[in-house]
């Protein structure tokens, strides 16, 4: 369980975001963020955007690490895949 989790975690260690502000940025108790980066418990689809978009308001750097460690190669910005 928990690739969002291990994202988060490693995103927001590395930039200096803490659980906190980004539990009060997200409106949910702590203890979520505290699952989430513990990979107790997975984010939804939709909270994961959430989580992006309160990451690029803390720091944008974190909310790219975010999306990439999650998203990896499977988000390219450059080029659309026609499948």
């Amino acid at each position: 369980m928990g690739k969002a989790g291990h994202a988060l975690r490693i995103a927001i260690e590395t930039h200096g975001v803490t659980q906190y502000a980004l539990a009060k940025r997200l409106g949910v108790e702590r203890s979520n963020v505290y699952r989430w980066v513990r990979e107790e418990r997975d984010p939804t689809a939709e909270r994961v955007l959430d989580i992006t978009r309160a990451l690029r308001d803390l720091n944008p750097e974190a909310a790219r690490a975010f999306v990439y460690l999650y998203l990896g190669e499977e988000v390219d910005t450059q080029s659309p895949r026609a499948d």
